[in-house]
């Protein structure tokens, strides 16, 4: 009897759990499509909440319409530089087919310096001097890597377009966040508090806020500033397709990779068709620019927090690695926990007192 009892169970209880697993995965498929936006909207909005509350108690307190305001100036801020980039590409490369067509596109010519470039340098001086020398020709010997750079070129425009419409439904979403963010820190502190203690709970909780402020100021905010100076330069200079080129540097500051590595590009260009002296102030700039992470990230990067700088920086840029840019922020979010828990579980007293 007890035998045919406990299969009973078993199998009640395999069923019970089979169903439980198969109602998880259905709910996950329905929403798999609005994770990425859900988690950058709940990352903006844990980023930007101490701004939100000044905004807040400039319109009186009233949650719902500082939470309309912010999506309305977040959307600004989002669109009107995408909008500024892209007409700076669409222009640039307008008037490059326009000038081709009528026959009056010259490339200026290579300067010697750009052989002693490593890995590269002499076969972008043969391509440079054939271009600067006979376009036609050059076009058609490279017609294959040519084509295959469009290709990458648009590529990369349609991922940067699909981007832009999801950060818009990710601040949308944030807003929402923001205008319920007490109901939505007592949901975080109760997960946290099933997943450990009631007494670890909030304290991981608040690691979590805190981390993703770090990283969206550390990393982020310090991308953001190198892109807006390197634009701001490349304006003055009068560099074509400065939109491109402001996305590139941004990308590769967010990849922590020094920013130098696209402007030396953009410098020898300059060097090209500029005069000695503001070509050398531009690159000094660009160094400078390139070198401002090295004071700017200690600054900024896991500020108000006892975890370590570098396990903050690490965990961002492992996470990168894995996840793409989203790691950023769940990669320093889980090495920071892993971290905390290991030193919590280092310095149990009980454990030590055990082992003494």
């Amino acid at each position: 009897m007890r035998s045919n009892e406990f299969t009973s169970n078993a199998i009640e209880a395999a069923i019970r759990l089979g169903l439980l697993f198969m109602l998880a995965v259905w709910c996950f498929e329905i929403i798999k499509p609005f994770v990425v936006p859900v988690v950058w909207g709940l990352i903006i909005a844990v980023a930007i909440y101490p701004l939100f509350i000044k905004l807040k108690s400039g319109v009186g307190g009233r949650n719902k319409l500082a939470s309309i305001i912010y999506t309305v100036i977040a959307l600004t801020i989002l669109i009107t530089p995408s909008v500024m980039i892209s007409n700076s590409i669409i222009d640039t490369s307008a008037a490059i087919t326009e000038r081709y067509q009528q026959g009056a596109l010259e490339i200026p010519a290579a300067n010697e310096s750009v052989k002693e470039w490593p890995l590269v340098g002499e076969k972008l001086y043969n391509a440079w001097s054939l271009a600067s020398k006979d376009l036609e020709k050059s076009i058609k010997t490279y017609e294959s890597q040519l084509k295959k750079i469009g290709e990458a070129v648009v590529g990369i425009a349609a991922g940067v377009g699909g981007g832009v419409l999801q950060f818009v439904l990710s601040i949308i979403i944030s807003g929402i966040f923001l205008a319920n963010a007490t109901g939505a820190y007592e949901v975080t502190i109760k997960i946290f508090s099933r997943l450990t203690t009631n007494e670890q709970g909030k304290d991981y909780a608040d690691l979590s806020k805190l981390t993703i402020r770090s990283v969206a100021q550390g990393v982020l905010g310090v991308a953001m500033i190198q892109a807006v100076l390197s634009a701001l330069g490349m304006i003055v200079m009068g560099v074509p397709g400065w939109g491109l080129w402001t996305f590139f540097v941004l990308v590769a500051a967010i990849a922590q990779l020094p920013p130098i590595l696209v402007l030396a590009f953009v410098s020898a260009y300059v060097f090209s068709v500029a005069e000695s002296t503001p070509a050398i102030i531009f690159l000094i700039y660009c160094i400078l620019i390139s070198a401002s992470d090295g004071f700017l990230k200690p600054l900024f990067l896991g500020r108000g927090m006892d975890t370590p700088m570098l396990v903050i920086l690490l965990g961002a840029i492992g996470g990168m690695m894995l996840s793409g840019i989203i790691g950023l922020f769940v990669g320093a979010i889980v090495l920071a926990l892993g971290y905390e828990l290991f030193m919590a579980w280092l310095n149990d007293e009980k454990i030590v007192a055990e082992e003494t």
